[in-house]
C-alpha cells in the first residue's frame, strides 16, 4: 500500500504555483479590509449588535447570507461527492428550499417578530412557558451544531488546506459564484456539453473493481430527479414529504439561519432575502452536482473507485472517494491562478460557513443555558462566554472527524441528511403546531419531544453500530436499517412527535392567553407596537415580493418537471 492519505493528488508542490500563492495572499488581505471595515460599521460589543447585526440588513446581504450559509464547503464536497456516485437526485435537496424559504419569510418570521425574540428556544420559552424545552432545544442545538455542521466543514475544508484563515462572507458569496461558473466552463468543455453527459457518466468505470458485484457500475437512473419510492436511493416519498420536514427544521427554525432574517430592516427586506436566496439555491446544480458528475467521468478510477485498498490509497477512506470530486476537478482542471482563487475561495467558503454557527450556537449558549443560571452576569461577561463557547465546539467537532469520515459509505452530504434525519423531525414537528395550532401545550410539547428523541437516538446509535458493508459484502443489518431509508424515517418521527403532541395537549389544560397572544399565525397582531422589525410594509413592496415569490415557484416547479 502506497499512501493512505490524500497526499497524492493534493501535493501543493505538484498542484500549486507561484501565481496561486500570490492569489490566496491577495485575496487574504482583501478579505481582511472588508471584515474590518463590515465589523466597524455595527457595533460589536453590545448583544444586539453582535448577535443580530443592529437589525438594520437589507435585503441583498441577507439573501447572501442565507444562501452562503448552507453552502459552506461542506456543502462543497458533499453536493458535489454524492452527485458523482448517484446523479443529478440530490439537487431536490436544493431546490426543495425554495417553499420553506418562502414559508420562513412570509409565516414564521412575522410570528417570530410579533413575539419579539432572539433565539428559537426564546420563542418556545413565550409560547409554552417553563424552561425545559428551551433548555432541551438549545442543548439540541449545539448538538446538532457539532454532528452536522462544524465537524463536516471541517473535515471537507481538511481535504483543500491543513490550516485555514477566516474571511468576510459577502465578497466570498460573489466570488465563489464568478469561479465555480469558470470550472463548470472548463469540465463542460472537458467531456463535450451537456449532452455527452449521461453517456459519459454512465461509461465512468474505474479499472480496479470488485468481481461478481455491481456496485462499480453508476446507477441508471443517475439523470432523474424522482427515483423509485423503495428501491431508490434518494427515494420520491422521501424527497417530497420528508425533506419537507427536515428543510422546515433548517430553515424556519434552525438558529442559524433565522438569526439572519431577525436582523432585517423590516418584513419586506425578510422577504426579499427568501427570494434571492431561493434563486441562489437553484445554482449548484450547475455549478457543483453537474461538475461532481463530470469528475466521475473523468476520473472514474480516483473519484469512482470502489475497492477497499484502493480506496485507501486514493483518499485515505476504505468506503469510497466521491467526496474528493469536486476538488480533484479544480486541481486537474483549473489554470494557475484561478486554481489558486478557487481555493481561497473555498476557505473563505468554509470560514463564512463557521462564523455563522459559531455566532449562532455561542447566542444559544449565551442567551438560553448560561443566562438562566447567571441572571446578573453583565454584557461583558456574557460576550465573553459566547466567544468560548466556539472553541468547546470545534474541539468536540475535531474528535467527531474520524467517525465522519467513514460513515454513510463515504458520501459527506448523506451523513449531514441521515443525522439530521434523526433529530430534526420532532422540532419541525413542535415549531409548526406551536404556530398553527393553539390548543397545543407545554406538556404535549416537551414529551413529543422526549419521545422523538429516544426513537431518533435509537436510530441513529444503531446507524452508527451497524454501518454499510462494503462493496461486495453482505448486509447483515436489521431490516429496520436496510428496508427503512432515513428520508422515510424523517416522515415516521415527524407523524409520530405530532401524534403524541396532539393527544398530551388534548388530555391537560389548554396554555394561557399570554402564551398564545402574538405568538401564533392565528394570533398575530398587526398594531404598531414597539417592535424592532415592523410589520407595517410598503404595499408597493409587498406586492413586489408577493410577484416575485409566484415567479419563483413557477421556476422551481419547471426544473422539477423537466429533470424528473
Amino acid at each position: 500500500m502506497d499512501s493512505n492519505s490524500t497526499t497524492n493528488f493534493f501535493t501543493l508542490s505538484q498542484s500549486f504555483s507561484v501565481s496561486d500563492i500570490i492569489v490566496i495572499g491577495a485575496y487574504f488581505l482583501l478579505n481582511v479590509a472588508v471584515g474590518i471595515w463590515s465589523s466597524c460599521r455595527v457595533s460589536r460589543n453590545t448583544l444586539s449588535g453582535y448577535f443580530l447585526a443592529g437589525r438594520d440588513m437589507a435585503w441583498w446581504p441577507i439573501g447572501a447570507s442565507l444562501f452562503a450559509s448552507s453552502e459552506g464547503s461542506g456543502l462543497f464536497i458533499g453536493l458535489a461527492g454524492t452527485g458523482a456516485a448517484g446523479g443529478i437526485a440530490v439537487a431536490g435537496f436544493e431546490w426543495n428550499a425554495t417553499y420553506v424559504l418562502l414559508a420562513l419569510a412570509w409565516v414564521f418570521v412575522p410570528v417570530y417578530v410579533s413575539s419579539g425574540i432572539v433565539t428559537m428556544p426564546e420563542y418556545v420559552g413565550r409560547r409554552f412557558g417553563g424552561e425545559r424545552i428551551r433548555m432541551y432545544l438549545s442543548a439540541l442545538s449545539l448538538l446538532l451544531s457539532v454532528f452536522t455542521k462544524i465537524s463536516t466543514d471541517l473535515y471537507s475544508g481538511a481535504l483543500f488546506i491543513q490550516v485555514c484563515l477566516g474571511w468576510n462572507l459577502y465578497v466570498s458569496t460573489v466570488l465563489m459564484l464568478v469561479v465555480t461558473a469558470l470550472y463548470t466552463i472548463a469540465a463542460f468543455n472537458k467531456i463535450g456539453g451537456y449532452n455527452n453527459l449521461e453517456g459519459v457518466y454512465l461509461k465512468a468505470i474505474p479499472s480496479k473493481i470488485i468481481p461478481n458485484t455491481t456496485c462499480h457500475l453508476p446507477r441508471a437512473d443517475a439523470m432523474h430527479l424522482f427515483r423509485d419510492p423503495v428501491a431508490g436511493d434518494l427515494p420520491w416519498p422521501g424527497m417530497t414529504l420528508g425533506l419537507t420536514i427536515l428543510a422546515t427544521w433548517y430553515w424556519c427554525t434552525d438558529q442559524v439561519i433565522v438569526q439572519r432574517s431577525l436582523s432585517a430592516k423590516n418584513l419586506s427586506h425578510a422577504k426579499g432575502a427568501s427570494i434571492l436566496a431561493s434563486y441562489l439555491k437553484m445554482l449548484p446544480m450547475i455549478f457543483i452536482i453537474l461538475p461532481g458528475m463530470i469528475s466521475r467521468a473523468l476520473y472514474p478510477d480516483t473519484v469512482g473507485c470502489v475497492d477497499p485498498e484502493e480506496c485507501v490509497r486514493v483518499c485515505g477512506a476504505e468506503v469510497g472517494c466521491s467526496n474528493i470530486a469536486f476538488p480533484k476537478l479544480v486541481i486537474e482542471l483549473m489554470p494557475s491562478g484561478l486554481r489558486g482563487l478557487m481555493i481561497a475561495v473555498m476557505m473563505a467558503a468554509l470560514m463564512s460557513s463557521l462564523t455563522s454557527i459559531f455566532n449562532s450556537s455561542s447566542t444559544l449558549f449565551t442567551m438560553d443555558i448560561w443566562k438562566k443560571y447567571r441572571r446578573g452576569a453583565s454584557e461583558k461577561e456574557l460576550l465573553l462566554v459566547g466567544r468560548i463557547v466556539t472553541v468547546i465546539l470545534v474541539v468536540i467537532s475535531v474528535v467527531w472527524i474520524p467517525i465522519l469520515q467513514s460513515a454513510n459509505s463515504g458520501q459527506l452530504y448523506v451523513y449531514i441528511q441521515s443525522v439530521t434525519s434523526y433529530l430534526a423531525p420532532p422540532v419541525s414537528a413542535i415549531f409548526v403546531l406551536a404556530v398553527f395550532w393553539k390548543r397545543t401545550n407545554e406538556a404535549g410539547a416537551f414529551w413529543g419531544l422526549m419521545v422523538g428523541l429516544v426513537v431518533g437516538l435509537t436510530r441513529m446509535i444503531m446507524e452508527f453500530a451497524y454501518p454499510p458493508p462494503r462493496c461486495g459484502v453482505f448486509d447483515p443489518r436489521p431490516a429496520v436499517l436496510r428496508s427503512v431509508h432515513y428520508l422515510h424515517f424523517a416522515i415516521i418521527l415527524c407523524a409520530l412527535t405530532a401524534g403524541v403532541v396532539v393527544v398530551i395537549s388534548l388530555l391537560t389544560t389548554p396554555p394561557l392567553e399570554e402564551q398564545v397572544r402574538n405568538l401564533t399565525w392565528w394570533t398575530l397582531s398587526q398594531e404598531n407596537v414597539d417592535r424592532e422589525i415592523p410589520l407595517q410594509k410598503n404595499p408597493f413592496w409587498s406586492r413586489f415580493c408577493c410577484v416575485n415569490a409566484i415567479i419563483l415557484m413557477c421556476i422551481n416547479i419547471f426544473f422539477y418537471a423537466y429533470f424528473a
